[in-house]
């Protein structure tokens, strides 16, 4: 992924991380107004629960796009499966090819000792 890619994904992330505080932030003032002494304010708990649930769901949305994009396009570093599953495929078949080599070798001795 390009420079550019990766400065728009860590701006997305930015972006979640201050969602999440203003989350907190919103359930701080909610938990505030259910606390105060001449009860809550309905109209003001209900805005404050509906901002919430949206910003949770576009934080899961951001964060479920940029694992699926993490995914796609790094292959993980440390991960050797793919080279090393090709080298054994690779070594198995230099060894069957050796194995015929071999038995064509005995054939032609067992064909020049008989003739």
């Amino acid at each position: 992924m390009d420079s550019q890619g990766q400065t728009t994904s860590l701006q997305r992330l930015q972006n979640v991380e201050k969602r999440i505080v203003k989350v907190l932030e919103l359930a701080g003032g909610v938990m505030d107004e259910l606390a105060s002494p001449v009860g809550p304010r309905k109209d003001l708990v209900q805005n404050h629960c509906l901002e919430f649930m949206q910003l949770i769901k576009d934080i899961q949305v951001t964060l479920r796009d940029e694992i699926k994009s993490a995914c796609e396009y790094r292959p993980f570093e440390k991960c050797d499966y793919g080279p090393r599953i090709a080298n054994e495929i690779g070594f198995k078949k230099v060894e069957y090819v050796m194995s015929q080599l071999e038995a064509m070798k005995q054939t032609i001795n067992e064909y020049n000792a008989a003739a």
